[in-house]
């Protein structure tokens, strides 16, 4: 009793951690691993199970996959479908655009699906003169559902169907949620394409020439000249120290009519030089004040270009979207070196409804936010390049190895085929496929480490040893007599929706897979209670689970498409609460159709 009393203690201090946030999800996993094997709720060699676990080896797997036909452009082709069927309704649109992103997510895991669409939707959206607004919040959710469609379509189900066999069920077969997963990605078509329209908010402006107001840059963006008696004169902006003095970043200097752009800390300043820079009106009093300058009239803004010095035929603008397990999340662009690392200069941070406009060197990123750079066009390709960052314009086809694109599709399509045809486990057929995509060169040597998200990975190693110690402790027995209880006289059905209500609503507030570790478990040793099938209700947890809609910080896909489609936290609750609720009861029914009770 003590060790089970012990485990749950345990079980909630993390979930405490998970939803207050102390520290990231993978730390907070991997820190209740540790406790667990220091209380010794389990031995050592079970403690570290969690990084030889199949489940976690093939998420690996499965990310450099989808890594390798992303990197190669394969994704890209579907831009002229969407131009060609998508038409000017937007259950049309919306209607082309799960067609496409629904078979493609139900293989490829969906937080590599939504960054590749991503820029393709803006794209799209432009040319179609709507906002990317009511397009983007679609792409997440079809994603999501697409990925409940086959076992490797999420992490999720990967880990669910590791559980399963861990507990004595054996392991899901590749197809196996199929029958429920496409009916309930048709239903959620359907619902998206007929009543979502009137619910979507048409937050973004309509094309990239208004970013001038979206950002507000008539506030902090200004021009200011060397005065003759400037203590400037003579020095470059690396001795001046300008930018380390003030809350201040020269993005241009124009002399005589000629512009120099990036990099300009060694450029020798003179009398009369234009500088164009980012800063707000009271730290340029103090420039003005303390260094000589002279404040030029207001830049006009007009509806035709952000600004004639901030983009010109060698400099632009960019909108830039930090990815999830990047390096550079936690950390500043001061520590980053931001401006020396890519060659531009961040104007702006959007998170969320919030615009950091000052002391930006001091702000920590964060995943989803998105960075307003400035700086030579050249320099945006080594921000495409970049596994932490994703330019929100479609991407340049130079940075992708498209003369690969039918290699990496072919042997994504073989895994797939290895697997479902059993010829090989799904474990083995996707670590097949990762080593086949760096030695046919889909992906290089260093890719293939960049290509998996090791925060999920960290998450799924240090979550296993938890539902380890709750078998371990008869925590899960506990928990499941407690469900069974609070059930009372519920029929099969309503106990189905009542366990995949719970996992649904556990799931906003948690990680996904935090949520199937702890009540796949649960629900099974319930079903055995009940005498009903186990896997029926494996299956609503592994759904629900997969199926977070209500909030932009329950599911991943729906963060990076937050700050993008300028959404306002409700915006998600307010189109994600009735596909929810619909799926909360066509899931259980689906699965009580097909698996029977």
């Amino acid at each position: 009793m003590m060790q089970t009393i012990l485990t749950l203690m345990v079980l909630a201090l993390a979930f405490v951690s998970f939803i207050a946030e102390w520290l990231p999800v993978d730390i907070t996993a991997i820190s209740t691993m540790v406790l667990l094997m220091v209380l010794g709720l389990v031995d050592p060699t079970e403690g570290i199970s969690g990084f030889s676990n199949p489940a976690t080896i093939t998420v690996m797997a499965m990310f450099v996959l989808s890594a390798g036909i992303a990197r190669t452009g394969a994704l890209q082709a579907v831009t002229s479908i969407l131009l060609q069927w998508g038409g000017r309704s937007p259950a049309r649109q919306i209607v082309t655009l799960g067609v496409l992103v629904g078979p493609i997510s139900a293989f490829i895991n969906n937080t590599a699906v939504v960054p590749t669409f991503l820029p393709l939707i803006e794209t799209w959206a432009e040319k179609l003169g709507i906002s990317a607004s009511r397009l983007l919040i679609p792409l997440s959710y079809l994603s999501i559902m697409g990925g409940t469609i086959t076992v490797i379509g999420t992490s999720t189900n990967v880990l669910a169907s590791g559980l399963s066999q861990r507990l004595g069920y054996g392991e899901f077969p590749l197809f196996l949620f199929t029958g429920v997963g496409l009916s309930a990605f048709c239903a959620g078509l359907l619902y998206l394409a007929i009543v979502a329209p009137r619910l979507l908010p048409d937050r973004q402006p309509v094309n990239s020439a208004s970013i001038a107001q979206r950002y507000q840059l008539r506030d902090y963006v200004s021009e200011i000249a060397i005065a003759p008696d400037s203590s400037l004169v003579g020095q470059t902006l690396r001795t001046s120290s300008l930018q380390r003095q003030f809350d201040v970043d020269v993005l241009e200097i124009i002399r005589n009519d000629a512009h120099f752009p990036q990099p300009l800390a060694d450029k020798l300043l003179q009398v009369g030089d234009i500088l164009l820079v980012r800063c707000d009106r009271e730290e340029l009093l103090k420039i003005k004040q303390e260094k000589g300058i002279y404040i030029l009239p207001e830049r006009k803004f007009n509806s035709q270009s952000p600004s004639p010095e901030l983009v010109t035929e060698e400099d632009g603008i960019a909108e830039v979207l930090i990815l999830g397990n990047a390096r550079v999340v936690g950390s500043t662009l001061k520590e980053l070196r931001f401006r020396q690392r890519y060659n531009v200069t961040v104007l702006a941070i959007r998170r969320g409804q919030e615009l950091v406009r000052e002391r930006l060197g001091k702000v920590p990123l964060r995943f989803g936010d998105i960075l307003l750079v400035q700086g030579p066009k050249q320099s945006f390709l080594g921000l495409q390049t970049s596994r932490d960052l994703l330019v929100i314009n479609e991407r340049d086809l130079e940075t992708l190895r498209t003369d690969k694109a039918g290699v990496a599709v072919a042997i994504g399509v073989g895994a797939v085929l290895l697997a479902a045809f059993e010829l090989l486990p799904i474990l083995v057929s996707a670590l097949l496929g990762a080593v086949l995509m760096v030695l046919t060169g889909c992906l290089k040597p260093g890719e293939l480490y960049a290509a998996i998200r090791w925060d999920i990975i960290f998450l799924l190693a240090g979550l296993i040893p938890l539902g380890i110690a709750m078998d371990n402790s008869g925590a899960t027995q506990w928990l499941a007599d407690l469900f069974v209880g609070a059930s009372g006289e519920l029929t099969g059905y309503w106990i189905l929706v009542f366990f995949y209500l719970a996992t649904s609503l556990l799931t906003e507030i948690l990680s996904n897979n935090a949520s199937v570790v702890l009540m796949l478990p649960i629900a099974a040793k319930a079903a055995e209670s009940l005498g009903l099938n186990p896997l029926s209700f494996m299956l609503a947890v592994t759904f629900a689970a997969s199926c977070s809609f209500m909030t932009p910080i329950g599911y991943q896909t729906n963060t990076m498409i937050y700050t993008a489609g300028g959404y306002k936290f409700l915006d998600f609750t307010r189109v994600g609460a009735p596909l929810s609720l619909m799926l909360t009861f066509l899931t259980p029914f689906l699965i009580v159709r097909i698996y029977g009770l």
